[in-house]
């Protein structure tokens, strides 16, 4: 099973749509298109999970600057999502490492 990211994707785009795409090169398990939590809009990308890491690598080659709806795609393999701590960053406050307080 892999899992592949779907950049530039109009924001018209249909499940089925890129569900169709897909399927010219395997089996196609899953499309997810993301949306907008609040407003409910497209975000112009979206994953899609193909069942053969072959069919899915031959995906990615082939579709990977495709021209969908007038947009050419950016089809990749997915990366795990990273964890988005609220810890680092920001700065603020007093440093404790080499400061004397």
């Amino acid at each position: 099973m892999k899992n592949i990211f779907v950049g530039n994707l109009n924001f018209g785009a249909t499940e089925a749509a890129v569900r169709s795409l897909f399927e010219a090169y395997g089996t196609v398990e899953r499309v997810n298109l993301i949306t907008d939590r609040d407003t409910g809009q497209a975000r112009g990308f979206g994953f899609v999970e193909m069942s053969a890491n072959a069919e899915a690598d031959r995906a990615i080659a082939e579709l990977n600057g495709r021209e969908l709806d007038g947009r050419a795609l950016n089809v990749n393999e997915a990366r795990p999502k990273t964890e988005r701590g609220f810890g680092g960053g920001g700065g603020g406050g007093q440093r404790r490492n080499n400061n004397r307080w």
